[in-house]
């Protein structure tokens, strides 16, 4: 496939994650049960209001005057997908962005068709991981629950054919992410293998990544900056921390630290 992925510059990423930090977008988080206080934890390191809104009624009408709306299908139940459905639809219904993050899709059913049924209610993006990416997209996937048995690179193809089918944004991540909406490319590389080590890391950039998407611009560019954003603060919290639990914690304080000129709280 002769497809040239372009790189993010400084000049590109810091302006917007200032913008982000001084807009501080209200992001409505339908997501897993597993990961609730780490994402919400994410995003307020980063200036970000979370707010985890996930009865029916409540949510339709939250995510009509949230920013961004991100749906979960982690722990995903019947009832759980009526009420993603109802935010969807006033999230529509008001012009909130909202991202899709199909937590395991091709390895089972109920979520399987649900996402698939998503597809087609105008996602601002979706981000999955090689498995999940190539499942959404009718290929083959080797998906092991939440485990992606693909590198990043081997979805690309399928993730622009998502884009450009679906008229949305794609970001398949791995040990390198590409954000993607069919026509051009930006390629993330960094983050730390720790990141694998800690529940909840691949949800919390969704939020990060719905929340980013929540600004004027480029899209493309907002979202791959909220990409690198993570992938560079797992580097620096690699680099001081031992093992998992102190990683998770030097994360997110790598996340408050990481614009230079982060105005003092």
């Amino acid at each position: 496939m002769n497809h040239q992925s372009q790189h993010l510059s400084a000049a590109q990423f810091a302006p917007i994650l200032h913008r982000f930090r001084r807009q501080s977008p209200l992001v409505h988080c339908m997501t897993n049960d597993v990961v609730q206080n780490f994402t919400a934890n994410v995003l307020l390191a980063l200036d970000a209001s979370p707010a985890m809104v996930i009865d029916a009624e409540e949510a339709a009408q939250f995510s009509g005057f949230a920013d961004a709306l991100l749906i979960n299908v982690g722990t995903l139940t019947a009832e759980r997908q009526q009420a993603m459905q109802a935010a969807i639809t006033a999230a529509r219904q008001a012009g909130t962005p909202w991202t899709l993050d199909p937590v395991a899709v091709g390895a089972l059913t109920l979520r399987t068709t649900f996402c698939q049924q998503l597809l087609t209610q105008q996602p601002a993006v979706i981000r999955g991981n090689a498995s999940e990416i190539l499942a959404l997209a009718q290929q083959t996937s080797g998906g092991r629950g939440v485990d992606s048995l693909h590198q990043a690179d081997a979805a690309l193809e399928a993730a622009c054919q998502l884009a450009r089918d679906y008229q949305t944004l794609v970001i398949v991540t791995g040990e390198a992410d590409y954000a993607t909406d069919g026509q051009r490319t930006f390629a993330i590389r960094g983050g730390s293998p720790l990141m694998t080590r800690v529940v909840g890391t691949g949800c919390a950039l969704s939020a990060v990544v719905a929340a980013f998407s929540s600004l004027t611009g480029d899209r493309l560019l907002n979202v791959a900056t909220a990409c690198q954003v993570m992938a560079r603060a797992g580097e620096q919290a690699a680099a001081g921390s031992t093992g998992p639990g102190s990683f998770a914690t030097t994360f997110l304080d790598a996340l408050w630290t990481l614009e230079v000129n982060h105005e003092a709280h």
